[in-house]
C-alpha cells in the first residue's frame, strides 16, 4: 500500500507542475513580459514604460531591452514548437495518463530552462548590478508589492 501512495503522489505532483508549467508558459495578454508573440514595438513599449519609473539612462534602458530580450527567448523556448495545451491534452487523451510522454515533456521543458537560464540569470544581474540604489529599491518595492508596473489599485 505504502508503494501506491508514493506512486500516486508522485503522479499528482508530477500532473500539477506539468498542469501549471504550461498554462503559465501558454499565457496571453495584451502585452508585456508575458505576451507570447510580443512584437519588438510592445517589447520596445514595456521597456520604455519601465524606463520611465525607474528614470533608467540610455545605457541602462539597453540594458533592459537585453533582459527582456533573453526572457522572451526564454519564454519561446520553454514554450516549444508545439502548442503547450494541445500537448497537455495528449497526456490525459486515453484512459490512463500518458507517463512517458508527461516524462518526457518535463525533460523538455527542464533542459529548455537549464540551457537558458544562464543568460538570463547574467542579463538580469547586468541590468539590476548597473541601477543606482534608489532604482534598486523601487525595483524591490515592487517586487514586494506583486504587482505589474502599470497596474493600478
Amino acid at each position: 500500500m505504502k508503494r501506491f501512495i508514493k506512486r500516486t503522489l508522485l503522479g499528482l505532483f508530477g500532473g500539477a507542475l506539468i498542469v501549471g508549467s504550461l498554462g503559465a508558459c501558454s499565457q496571453r495578454g495584451p502585452g508585456g513580459w508575458h505576451a507570447a508573440d510580443a512584437s519588438p514595438e510592445a517589447r520596445a513599449r514595456i521597456v520604455e514604460k519601465i524606463g520611465s519609473r525607474l528614470d533608467l539612462d540610455a545605457a541602462q534602458k539597453q540594458k533592459l531591452a537585453v533582459l527582456a530580450d533573453k526572457l522572451q527567448a526564454q519564454r519561446a523556448a520553454l514554450r516549444g514548437a508545439d502548442d503547450p495545451r494541445t500537448a497537455l491534452r495528449g497526456l490525459f487523451a486515453g484512459n490512463k495518463l500518458d507517463q512517458a510522454g508527461a516524462n518526457k515533456l518535463i525533460t523538455e521543458k527542464t533542459a529548455a530552462l537549464q540551457s537558458g537560464s544562464p543568460e538570463v540569470i547574467a542579463a538580469a544581474a547586468d541590468f539590476f548590478d548597473n541601477l543606482r540604489p534608489e532604482q534598486q529599491q523601487k525595483v524591490r518595492d515592487f517586487m514586494e508589492r506583486g504587482r505589474r508596473w502599470g497596474h493600478r489599485g
